[in-house]
């Protein structure tokens, strides 16, 4: 895309010196021709001292090099005037197209036709403007309207947990199976407390700082498993099933920290959103110069405009505000940044309720443990 834009312009480029050049080369036909022209009648003329006319012509002749120079000075002097008036007034139409995309960028720029080249990019840059101004403003939306959601659904862990510490208190007669049933429901609305702080944490933080990496060695293989094994609880909860293939002993330089923060997102996502009693898939090889990881799990099917969204700030799956799925949609945002702050990419695919992601993470940041690769700057 950028090439063609580069040609377009190197066009038009080539199109105005084109002209310049051969209105001149025009020009000095033209004196050139009517010099020789006039040499020839006068030649044919028998001319008298006293007529006025051979005083005159004598001179030309004798300083006929002067006389062809002179004029070529004054026709490139007027060809080029001429076309610095039509320069500037190029100028002059872009200086309003550029006032036009400021002041209304609503409205389509329209130049005349040697300008459409540039005419074209300045309505796909005003385009991509409008299309970035759209998705701030849907995103500052989003935002605050999760920040709403989630000071609202503070009160409600919080009300469970005093609420059945209240019980647990003023109920001495409790028998021991309350008692571990009060205590675990607790537990789990504090957590859920928990969960929601750090959404805030994560809410207010996003945008504010730039995100900074701390590189050191990374053993991705352990680092993937030991996170697959803490989600165990939440796979018992669902009958879930892992179905890992992580070759072993793959390193890289890397953020730890955010690494795992991206592998624990998808698989958490992952685990969220299967159904119960199915299988997740989660896979970690070295595909020709890339380290990949994929991440699978049989759930409901992403619609294609979901999908267009799903690493959007602040874009939620599940726009229900009472579900435990639906965070503030920052984890794949994040996630995504992460990744790419790491020189990777990562994607995403849904079809026949199989939802997949996929993280790759370019070789020269990896290091296999047997010393063969080696790691990037």
């Amino acid at each position: 895309m950028m090439n063609e834009k580069i040609k377009a312009r190197n066009r038009m480029k080539f199109k105005f010196a084109v002209r310049y050049l051969s209105a001149f080369a025009v020009y000095v036909a033209v004196i050139v021709g009517m010099f020789f022209l006039l040499r020839a009648v006068c030649e044919r003329v028998i001319w008298y001292p006293e007529d006025p006319n051979y005083v005159f012509l004598h001179f030309i002749k004798q300083n006929s090099v002067a006389v062809i120079v002179g004029f070529f000075v004054v026709g490139w002097g007027i060809v080029t005037c001429v076309f610095i008036k039509k320069w500037m007034s190029s100028l002059d139409e872009i200086t309003r197209a550029a006032e036009q995309i400021t002041l209304s960028p609503e409205q389509a720029v329209v130049l005349s036709d040697e300008l459409k080249p540039l005419q074209d990019e300045l309505n796909a840059a005003r385009e991509n403007a409008l299309r970035t101004a759209q998705e701030a403003k849907e995103a500052e939306q989003r935002k605050n309207d999760l920040l709403v959601y989630l000071a609202h659904d503070l009160k409600t862990p919080l009300t469970s947990v005093i609420g059945y510490l209240t019980l647990l208190r003023e109920e001495t007669e409790i028998s021991p199976k309350l008692q571990e049933k009060y205590t675990g429901i607790s537990l789990r609305k504090a957590e859920r407390l928990e969960d929601l702080i750090n959404e805030f944490f994560d809410v207010t933080r996003f945008n504010l700082t730039s995100m900074e990496l701390e590189f050191e060695r990374v053993h991705l293989s352990r680092m993937i498993e030991q996170i697959c094994s803490e989600f165990e609880p939440v796979l018992q909860e669902k009958n879930l099933t892992w179905k890992l293939d992580i070759e072993p002993e793959i390193t890289m330089i890397g953020d730890p920290d955010k690494l795992s923060r991206v592998f624990d997102n998808l698989i958490r996502n992952a685990c969220n959103y299967s159904y119960p009693d199915t299988e997740i898939q989660c896979s970690l090889k070295k595909e020709n110069d890339s380290i990949v990881c994929r991440i699978k799990n049989h759930g409901k099917t992403i619609s294609k405009e979901k999908m267009g969204r799903i690493f959007e700030q602040f874009f939620r799956l599940d726009s229900s505000r009472a579900t435990a799925t639906g965070g503030a949609g920052l984890g794949l945002a994040i996630s995504k940044e992460i990744v790419e702050k790491h020189g990777g990419s990562i994607r995403a695919e849904s079809a026949d309720e199989r939802t997949s992601f996929v993280v790759r993470l370019p070789k020269q940041y990896s290091i296999v443990s047997n010393n063969s690769e080696k790691h990037g700057s």
